[in-house]
């Protein structure tokens, strides 16, 4: 019996060597399981798995990737990957006392396309598959809802981070200065996200659309801190660390560290290529509040009074120029603007269909229209493209739906593509019938796609000539009664013609030849 840990609740979990899916007596949730070939992976797994549950995402990633690294036919370390980078933890149903995830990470695209959850589903046996697909599908409903409530909210300029409370509860010197910082820059005209007062009236289950949406738009995180410790606090790090992430893709974002009363050589590695401010320097404040006009490109404007202004153009004539305006902001990569922009055309003409295109290609960051054609982050389901489609004329309705035809085609072609050069790659470094079955298998998911079919008849080809081949060995050990040897090479073919049944009969064979053996021994002992 094999011994391992839960991946939900910790438990030890016992199963039989070659099992891949079990149940957890302690949480009763039915769960797959890793390749566990000796004992360094197992606790590699324990390991990564460990880390998993106390949501340090980052150094659990890690580990599963080595996991790969030395076999990358691994379902769950795939399936693994998928839950660290979506942020799953599984808590409690009070309603069905169930373990159920929660999202931590959400992500623009969807886990159903994810590349490590489809590659987990390619290497998964059946009964693994049907584990991941209910997941996923679980996940999948969970992130829609953190879309829609995420997609709704006004953008932020600035995003401070920061840990709230010490080891016993109490309120960090973090805070108080993330307080003084939240105030000025508010005082000054920016939308901060600061989660003391943003997330005041929020449950803690219901924060991650919020600071997802937050991450999503601000355009610079500060990050700070009075100890080494705090920076890599759980949550303060899941927040830089996605936000980074954002950066290192290509995102117009700046993160600025700030510390006090400690070393700024006690920040974070990954903090190590960036320019980082000293709270305690005289002016700091003024100096931070500088440098954010200076990224965000203009002086936050001073909060004014609202003033009823009257429109003396046709709103035909506004809504149009205001349209022009937002689209020339998109496409100059000036998000902010173009939403802004937007909310005013919406304003004069609630049912204007493009102006929801618009916000959507805003939320995806999209320079105009004919890039929704190649987006590989699906948005047919994000409340503002559906409200397009539901406000939009018969012509636009058309243009619409070719705009979601193209990405879905586009989505599922270069998830072919990535399908079918592992399959290529497998095909290429095959040398025995298992490599070949592999390969065969990872082509027979894309049939339809280049040329899968004639590789699916190269790898049969390759099978039956090499199963051939062991067939005429296993033959000619049975023609010389080398029955063991016989029956162990049918074994290894046993799926080939009628090689199951001549591997019974040898071992058959094999028993009466050592029975007659034992016979003779005993014969000439008693003579």
């Amino acid at each position: 019996m094999i011994t391992f840990k839960c991946k939900m609740c910790g438990g030890d979990l016992s199963f039989e060597p070659g099992a891949d899916v079990t149940e957890c007596p302690y949480c009763g949730t039915k769960q797959t399981l890793p390749k566990l070939d000796d004992e360094r992976r197992a606790n590699l797994y324990d390991r990564a798995n460990h880390f998993r549950r106390l949501n340090e995402y980052d150094k659990a990633m890690n580990l599963y990737e080595q996991i790969l690294a030395e076999d990358r036919t691994d379902a769950e370390a795939y399936w693994s990957i998928v839950l660290c980078r979506y942020g799953i933890e599984y808590v409690d149903d009070p309603a069905t006392k169930k373990r159920v995830p929660t999202v931590n990470r959400a992500q623009l695209t969807s886990v159903l396309s994810d590349e490590d959850y489809l590659s987990a589903l390619n290497y998964a046996t059946g009964e693994q598959c049907a584990v991941y697909e209910a997941e996923a599908a679980a996940i999948s409903e969970i992130q829609k809802g953190i879309l829609a409530i995420s997609n709704n909210e006004k953008p932020f300029d600035v995003f401070i981070c920061y840990k709230e409370t010490d080891e016993n509860g109490r309120r960090t010197p973090d805070s108080v200065l993330a307080n003084e910082l939240y105030h000025l820059l508010t005082n000054e005209g920016f939308k901060v996200f600061f989660s003391r007062i943003t997330l005041e009236d929020k449950i803690g289950s219901a924060y991650e659309p919020y600071i997802f949406a937050a991450l999503r738009s601000a355009r610079v995180m500060v990050v700070l801190g009075t100890r080494p410790e705090y920076f890599s606090a759980v949550w303060v790090k899941n927040e830089w660390s996605r936000y980074l992430a954002l950066i290192k893709a290509g995102e117009n974002k700046t993160l600025i560290p700030a510390y006090r009363d400690m070393d700024p050589y006690g920040l974070p590695d990954e903090f190590s290529h960036l320019q980082s401010l000293d709270m305690s320097r005289l002016g700091f404040m003024q100096d931070m509040l500088r440098g954010i006009k200076k990224i965000c490109g203009k002086d936050a404007p001073k909060p004014q009074p609202t003033v009823i202004q009257q429109v003396t153009a046709k709103t035909g004539v506004n809504v149009s120029n205001l349209m022009k305006r937002a689209l020339l902001f998109i496409e100059d990569g000036n998000l902010t603007e173009a939403g802004e922009y937007l909310e005013k055309v919406l304003d004069e003409d609630a049912e204007y269909a493009p102006a929801y295109v618009g916000k959507v290609l805003v939320t995806l960051k999209l320079r105009n229209e004919d890039e929704l054609k190649t987006s590989m982050q699906p948005f047919e389901d994000m409340n503002d493209w559906k409200k397009a489609l539901r406000f939009a004329t018969p012509e636009q309705s058309k243009l619409y739906e070719g705009y979601m035809t193209a990405a879905r085609d586009y989505r599922e072609d270069k998830r072919c593509e990535k399908i079918y050069d592992r399959a290529m790659g497998a095909l290429k470094a095959a040398k025995t019938e298992t490599d070949y079955t592999k390969a065969r298998d990872i082509f027979i998911t894309i049939p339809n796609y280049r040329d899968a079919k004639e590789r699916i008849v190269q790898c049969d080809a390759s099978i039956e000539e090499m199963s051939s081949t062991k067939y005429e060995s296993a033959v000619g050990f049975m023609n010389i009664e080398h029955y063991a040897e016989a029956a162990g090479a049918f074994k290894e073919i046993s799926t080939y013609k009628d090689s199951a049944a001549l591997a019974e009969k040898c071992e058959g064979l094999d028993r009466e030849k050592k029975a007659r053996a034992a016979a003779e021994e005993a014969e000439k002992k008693h003579r």
